[in-house]
């Protein structure tokens, strides 16, 4: 057994309970563990501290799967983790509310690195760190016994194994190939999902409760919703009684994606507006044009996943911020977002704030939203606390 000891002075996260061990922190490395490899982790005093899989390349050398000693980390543990994540989403996501949901959400639900969302009959899934890939197939089997399915579809094709020192991979895991693509259904809306090309694992499902927010409040405006994807704040927006909602995306494919989503809702396609092009651009001719919209959606994709990259990133959210709230007609909304791990609620808030004073605008928050309950955040792990957003209203 190959055992961590921590540095005398970097043990206090730990003995809070956040799952990550970072490589400064470490003293010595007793063995050679190997690339996912269960570690035993104790202070510098030689104390139990913590069970955890280790990564060789990763600056989090090791993800924490237990603080309990007698809990071996073997495939009862992680049958018993994952029922407790399923059972949750039983009681807090309600069938009627939609058939595509978060399953497992990573270290929040204590199996670092492990991503599961479920679309109808379908599983897709994420193994993000050494330890969930070294479990990868045990984690599979398991994931599809306890939730009595057939399908599971891998999509590691993402930039962050590339910090683990893992190569992206997707593709069918277990059962058939899914179909090109799907339909789910979320608060009375159906949208297709392409499960192998789309966005994450296909759809944003962390943004369903923002989308049935943003239907309640988009009655009798006209809406702008850029980083659109396939339209789903469009439609709800439209569902909402919006006069007209424009959709604006770089990727065209997303955008028919988007048209026929509408056509599956039966939604007015005359009130409805695509334009394909880079947002910053789009805002800035929409700025020099003098147009004006009584709610804006801005919904980017992660500008800072990490503390070191949150500088750029303010100024990429300012900007858009800024360009939106000028485009925003009195007792106007912006709805806005960062799914950005770099930049906390706090920061966020700042960003907008100079954006509106930078815009010459009176502005104030009337509420802020949050991830799903199906995207849960551990106490102990603020980082789970990705998502943030925004409702401003432009004081008249």
């Amino acid at each position: 057994m190959c055992v961590i000891r921590l540095k005398s002075t970097r043990e206090k996260s730990l003995l809070r309970r956040h799952p990550w061990i970072f490589a400064g922190s470490i003293a010595e490395v007793l063995g050679s563990p190997q690339d996912g490899e269960t570690v035993r982790v104790v202070s510098s005093r030689g104390e139990f501290l913590a069970w955890g899989a280790y990564s060789l390349q990763s600056q989090i050398r090791v993800r924490v799967w237990t603080w309990q000693e007698g809990e071996i980390v073997n495939e009862d543990f992680f049958r018993s983790r994952l029922l407790s994540a399923l059972a949750m989403r039983k009681v807090l996501v309600l069938p009627s509310q939609t058939n595509a949901v978060r399953l497992v959400h990573g270290e929040s639900d204590g199996l670092p690195g492990f991503i599961v969302d479920r679309y109808n009959d379908i599983l897709v899934a994420q193994f993000l760190s050494s330890g969930a890939e070294r479990w990868r197939s045990l984690l599979a089997d398991i994931l599809l016994e306890v939730a009595c399915l057939e399908c599971l579809y891998e999509r590691s094709d993402v930039d962050v194994r590339k910090l683990e020192g893992l190569p992206e991979c997707s593709g069918p895991l277990r059962g058939p190939p899914p179909p090109e693509r799907i339909q789910i259904e979320e608060n009375s809306l159906n949208f297709w999902v392409d499960l192998r090309q789309g966005h994450k694992t296909g759809f944003y499902l962390d943004q369903r409760q923002n989308r049935l927010r943003v239907r309640h409040l988009a009655q009798g405006r006209q809406v702008l919703d850029c980083f659109s994807y396939t339209g789903g704040f469009t439609a709800n927006a439209l569902a909402g009684g919006a006069i007209s909602a424009l959709a604006v995306d770089s990727s065209v494919e997303a955008l028919a994606l988007g048209r026929e989503n509408l056509a599956l809702n039966a939604l007015p396609a005359d009130q409805a507006e695509w334009q394909q092009g880079d947002v910053f651009q789009v805002l800035r001719l929409f700025r020099d044009q003098s147009r004006s919209f009584d709610m804006i959606v801005l919904d980017p994709p992660k500008f800072a996943p990490t503390t070191a990259q949150a500088e750029r990133a303010a100024r990429g959210y300012k900007d858009i911020n800024l360009l939106a709230l000028k485009l925003l007609r009195p007792e106007g909304l912006l709805v806005t977002f960062s799914c950005s791990g770099g930049v906390d609620a706090d920061l966020f808030q700042k960003i907008i704030a100079g954006a509106a004073l930078d815009a010459g605008v009176k502005a104030q928050i009337v509420e802020r939203l949050f991830q799903g309950p199906d995207h849960p955040v551990a106490l102990n792990f603020p980082e789970g606390a990705y998502l943030k957003g925004l409702v401003v209203r432009v004081i008249g």
